[in-house]
């Protein structure tokens, strides 16, 4: 039987969700499986990725093909990198603990480089809102200053309305006397 670790969809249109399945080849996508191992939800940003690691590595070792996207995903894990570092415990290329530690700096790493994105992102989004915001204010104080004219100007104008009904001007005066 040739087994496969793939993606089964679920979630409604538009808005997909999957599980991780062992199935055999042969099965329909959605159909029958012999085991769920994790879930995936390309919807969230960075992507949901819930595995049961120790059964996707035993699953890789048993000789179960990932499709394309589950192996970036078991990559993105480190269950494949476990499985490389277990082959080489096999050959006697290095010990239990020697693999053990090389792929938890592996998993640091990962995690600092992570945490790295997600700092600078949110630097980005806090640089964005302070540029936004000062060109907010730049239009502001621009509409500040036209409604200002504005009111200087119709202060002027009924100033300059008012001033020839109070004093009578030169033309007038003699023509009333």
């Amino acid at each position: 039987m040739a087994t496969k670790i793939r993606l089964q969809r679920g979630g409604r249109k538009g808005y997909a969700f999957y599980s991780i399945v062992i199935a055999d080849a042969r099965a329909p996508r959605d159909g029958r499986f012999t085991e769920k191992i994790g879930s995936y939800n390309p919807n969230t940003n960075p992507a949901t990725v819930d595995l049961n690691f120790d059964r996707a590595l035993y699953w890789l070792e048993v000789g179960a093909q990932p499709t394309d996207t589950v192996r970036n995903i078991l990559s993105r894990e480190g269950v494949l990198l476990m499985k490389h570092l277990r082959g080489g415990v096999k050959k006697g290329a290095f010990d239990e603990a020697t693999a053990q530690r090389k792929f938890d700096a592996w998993k640091a790493d990962k995690q600092r480089g992570l945490e790295k994105v997600a700092a600078d992102e949110a630097k980005a989004k806090k640089e964005a809102a302070e540029k936004a915001l000062a060109e907010e204010k730049k239009v502001n104080e621009a509409i500040a200053k036209k409604v200002a004219e504005k009111k200087a100007a119709a202060v002027a104008e009924a100033a300059a309305a008012e001033a020839p009904a109070e004093a009578p001007t030169a033309e007038e005066a003699p023509a009333e006397a």
